[in-house]
């Protein structure tokens, strides 16, 4: 099995979530997560920052911002969702998220169920297509429908 770039970093966290979901069940509000996460993470003594703003440019001109849920280290984003279950428009989030913050690795967790949903998710550019990835369909289907208009 190929070893994955912040492999060791990653599945501490993800033990973390699998000890938050099991204590805390399914039901609560992203919120609630969140703070479990971050206490957890800090009981690793993992660096957490919470909802840390990185602002997002276009043609060189700021043009928003966005507050990241979680970032382990400052090498993984964490982005948590209590939902049905993922999505591709959840995974285009997080890939946009990385490429904004310029960080390696992003995790997206699940947890609207008594079954903890997460994808692990790489830069693009610093990582290209590493195994696992999600390749971004949405980006591919926009660009074939601005073609044809």
């Amino acid at each position: 099995m190929p070893e994955f770039p912040h492999s060791e970093l990653t599945s501490l966290i993800l033990k973390c979530c699998f000890e938050v979901v099991n204590e805390l069940g399914a039901g609560f509000l992203e919120s609630v997560y969140k703070n479990a996460l971050f206490l957890a993470l800090q009981q690793k003594e993992i660096l957490i920052e919470v909802e840390k703003p990185f602002e997002v440019y276009f043609r060189g001109q700021k043009i928003g911002f966005y507050k990241a849920d979680l970032i382990a280290q400052g090498t993984v984003i964490i982005e948590l969702k209590c939902c049905k279950c993922l999505l591709p428009e959840h995974q285009a989030q997080v890939i946009n998220y990385l490429k904004a913050a310029n960080v390696p690795v992003g995790l997206l967790v699940n947890f609207g169920h008594r079954n903890l949903e997460y994808k692990r998710l790489h830069h693009p550019l610093i990582y290209p297509a590493a195994e696992g990835d999600l390749t971004n369909p949405v980006e591919k289907s926009e660009v074939a429908s601005a073609q044809n208009s």
